[in-house]
Parts: C-alpha cells; structure tokens; sequence
C-alpha cells in the first residue's frame, strides 16, 4: 500500500502534475479552440475600457465636441471649449456607473455564472453607446457614459474571473495577464478612428465615433456561450459532472482517465466547500478574519494605483501634455496617440507574455520604481519648457526629452498595473469571494480614477508642470505599499492559493483529499462530509 502525503500549506500537488505536461497548449485542439474564443469575449472587455479611455481623450481634438456639449463656451484663445469642470466630470463619469454597479455584479456572477454576467454587461453597454452617439445635450451625454460604466464592471468581474478558472494551469497566469493588455487594442482602434473623424461634417465628428463603441460589446455578446462556463462555478451550483466534462474535454483533450483531471476535480471541489466551511457568502465575510481584512487592502490599493499612477492623466488629458511640450496641431497629436496606442499593446502584450515567469512581488515593486523616475524626468523636462517660455524663448530639447518619457511611461506601468493586476487578483482571492474582490478593486479603482479625472483638468490648467511632481511622491508611496504589504503568489494552482493568510491546516485537508485521490482510486470515491474529514476513501485500491 503506498504512502499517503498529507502535504503542507504549500505542498503543490496539482503543479506538480502540471509540470509533468509537456505538451505545448497550440498543440491541443480543444484547449486552441477554447483560448480562441475566451480572447474574442474576455479579452473584448479591455477592448472595451481601452476604446473607451481614448474616445474620450481623442473627442477633445474635435471642435464640434465643445461646441455642442459646452453649449458654445469659448476659452481664453477664442477656441471651443468646455468649462474645465465639466470636462472632467464627462470624463470620469464612465467610473462613476462602474461604482453603481459594484453592489450588483459580483452577486450576479456568483448567481447565474460568468458567461450571462458577461452577457448582461454587454447588453448594458450596447445601450449605452447608442445614447452616447444620439445625445441630444451634455446631460443625457453623461448618463449614456454612466451606463456604459455599468455595464462594463459586469463584464470585468466576469471576464477576469472566467479567464482564471478556464484557463489551463499551465497557462493561467499568461491569460489573465493578457486580459489587460487587449485594453490598447481598443485604444489602438479608438485612435485610428479620431485621425479621420474630426473632418466630418457637424456633430457626426464626435456622434461616430461615440456609437462606434458599441463593436466590442457586440463581439462579446456573439462569442461568450461559445467558450464553456467556469468549472467552479459549476461545482458550486453541484453540477459536478458537467465540471467534470469541461476539464475533460479542455484540460485533458478529452481523456476522462486522466490523472491531473481527477486531482483538479478532487482539489476543486474539496476547496470549495471548505470555503463554504469557514466563510459566510456576504460581503461583511470580507471583514471577518485577519486574512480577508489583508486580501480586501491589498484589493483596494491594486485598484487606486490602478487609476493614480499617472495613467488617467497621460491618457484623457495627452492633448493638453502635448501643448505644454510644443506639440500643437491637432493632426501631430492624432498621430503621437496613435503611435502610443501602439507601443503600448507592443510592450503590454510582450510582458504579458513573460511576467509570469517571474516573482509577483517583485514586478510589482520594478514596475513602481520605474514609474517614479520616469515621472520625475517629465517633470523636469515640463518645468524646462516652462523656464524657457517664461524668458519668452522655447526649448525644442526639453519638449523632445518630455515626449520621450511620455512614452517610457508605458512599458513601466504595463509591467505591473497592466500586466499583474487580474492574475494578482485572481490568485489572492479563493473562489467563493473571488468576485466580491474583484469588485473591491473595482469600485476603489472607479473612485480613484473619478477622483483624479476631474482633479486632472483643473490642476494641469492650474499649477501645470507642478502638478506632475506631486505624481512622483504619489508613486514613491506605491512602492512602499507593495514591498511592505504584497504577498508573493506565483507557482501555484488558485486552490493551492485559496487559504494564502489562513490556518495552513485548511490547505492540508485539500491537499490531502488530492494526494488520496492520486494513490487511491477514482475522484468519486472523494467524497465531502460535514463532521468528518474532508476526504474520506471508501474504497481502497
């Protein structure tokens, strides 16, 4: 009779099997098919936020936009513009939608799966664009933007989640780090569009391209019941054969005798209820113990440097960084956009694919460091500009040094903000809180970027180049939050991860289970049982 390991905390067992894997994922038919359309319609939701971010950045370049929305308010220069306020409240309303819908969506995603989360989300969206495109005054411009919000933060909480649980072990990291960077494949197209459409006559220069948002919803609506539902959530609706059937088919090319199958079935399974074990489903759960208290500030941080590292300010507000650098004539800025559109999904795609390779932690804090230089060489080469503007002269040099690092701000965010996030928030939540976390950085994220999108119209106009500075103190305390409060969390499974903060005991019944599993007999004869063990073996082989 062979040896039971009971395992440890960090006893990988699943990896373990993983790691014996060599069969590269393009190679396996089902598994190709799947990341397919799990691309079309999970990673459509960034395509989304990204068209988004530059649609409205990209709309202030069209005169027609001010006009008809700041009801013919002209600035100091003779020029349309909208009231400074206003501007940023158009802005940022998008954020406040996705606040409203915090409280919904998790517990929809957790009620009737991931994919009709998706859909709903999509749906909203679709709304939303085509009142953005058809609005008749800067009110009803507002809420069609709210909507939008809303709908997206459906799509998120899902989408992200969907990735994470689908996904092969192998390949789970990449994917979810991949969910951020399709964001410039929206900004990309955003930015195509805005080259083109200020020249069209009247209101049609803004109205296209605001209806224009509405393709990313409508390919996640044709695609998200073409990718299966997530097998947690279907175990935890007690539907383990159909779990069962999606791992086979997708992780194992459809061989049910397979071993990782039946480990991943048994660890699953086992995961969850203990998690329904120790936990309450509310959202005051996320308060109850230590561990949860840890995971809900570490959420919370992820989501407001998510929206204040600078990020919201480079992107809805590069038209005015422009100006401040020497770059003034529309069609130069259209294409500076564009070209940072581009080099962003290049560099955020290229990390994507190799962050997962190294420490979590690590990234993170690289990433931070980076960002804090890179800030403060812009702002230096903003203060120059302004020197040599005041003496009444120019300094082409310093304008050129500024664009520079407009541009090395990206690769520097990307590499943690973009590239980590979702993967990050996957792996430190276990499943049956896993959307209500998810939901924690997104409604601190929406609030933090509310916040600095309408602080960013009135303080560039205000104090300039100044106001960058207070960026790189800001960005100095994000790394001092990450190397004193981020866990580490690569190298294991989400169920090997689901009690990162907890007693380890709780880890070593699910590894346990697992290990039985193994050396014992057929995942049926796993079975759960409130009162005794996690893992019982009925039969011995």
């Amino acid at each position: 009779m062979p040896v039971i390991n009971v395992g440890t905390s960090a006893d990988p067992v699943v990896t373990r099997l993983v790691a014996e894997d060599k069969v590269v994922w393009y190679k396996k038919p089902n598994l190709r098919r799947m990341y397919i359309f799990l691309f079309l319609c999970c990673m459509g939701v960034e395509m989304t936020s990204g068209f988004d971010s530059q649609l409205i950045n990209t709309l202030q370049y069209a005169p027609t936009f001010h006009q008809y929305l700041g009801n013919g308010r002209k600035d100091a220069k003779g020029n349309y513009a909208i009231e400074p306020g206003l501007l940023g409240f158009v802005n940022s309303c998008y954020q406040l939608g996705s606040i409203f819908a915090v409280p919904l969506a998790p517990w929809f995603a957790q009620r009737f799966g991931r994919r009709w989360s998706v859909m709903l989300g999509s749906w909203v969206m679709v709304v939303g664009a085509i009142l953005q495109g058809f609005a008749q005054h800067v009110a009803m411009y507002i809420i069609a933007r709210m909507i939008l919000g809303m709908g997206i933060l459906f799509c998120i909480v899902s989408g992200a989640a969907l990735l994470g649980e689908l996904g092969h072990p192998k390949e789970r990291a990449v994917l979810t780090s991949l969910f951020n960077s399709s964001y410039f494949i929206g900004q990309i197209t955003a930015s195509a569009i805005a080259i083109r459409t200020p020249d069209l006559p009247g209101n049609w220069a803004w109205r296209v391209p605001s209806l224009l948002q509405i393709c990313p919803s409508l390919l996640q609506i044709f695609t998200i019941f073409l990718v299966p539902e997530s097998p947690r959530y279907l175990i935890s609706q007690d539907r383990d054969d159909d779990a069962r059937d999606v791992l086979v088919k997708y992780h194992a090319e459809g061989d049910a005798s397979s071993l990782l199958v039946q480990a991943e079935m048994v660890q699953i399974r086992e995961t969850i209820h203990t998690e329904k074990e120790v936990s309450r489903q509310s959202w005051w759960e996320l308060l109850r113990s230590a561990g949860m208290r840890r995971r809900v500030l570490i959420s919370i941080f992820l989501g407001i440097f998510t929206q204040m590292s600078g990020n919201t300010l480079l992107s809805y507000y590069s038209g005015k960084l422009f100006d401040m650098m020497g770059f003034t004539a529309e069609d130069t800025k259209t294409r500076i956009n564009l070209a940072n559109a581009c080099w962003g999904f290049i560099n955020a795609t290229t990390l994507a694919l190799i962050i997962t390779r190294f420490r979590r932690r690590v990234m993170f804090m690289v990433s931070a460091t980076s960002m804090c230089l890179v800030f403060i060489a812009m702002t230096v080469s903003l203060q120059r500009i302004q020197v040599a503007q005041d003496a009444g002269t120019t300094n082409q040099a310093a304008g050129i040094s500024g664009l520079f690092w407009y541009f090395a701000y990206s690769p520097c965010y990307n590499l943690g903000n973009n590239a980590l996030t979702y993967t990050y928030l996957v792996e430190l939540w276990p499943y049956s809180h896993r959307s209500r976390g998810i939901g924690v950085q997104q409604i601190f994220g929406k609030l933090a970027g509310f916040f600095s999108t309408n602080v960013n119209s009135i303080a560039l106009d205000a104090i300039k180049w100044i106001y960058l500075a207070i960026y790189c103190g800001w960005i100095f305390f994000e790394l001092c939050i990450v190397y004193w409060l981020y866990p580490e969390t690569s190298g294991r499974t989400l169920e090997e991860l689901a009690f990162l903060f907890e007693d380890s005991s709780l880890n070593e019944r699910t590894v346990s289970a697992v290990e039985k599993q193994i050396h014992y007999g057929d995942a049926h004869d796993v079975k759960h049982d409130e009162g005794q063990p996690v893992a019982e073996v009925k039969s011995v082989v």
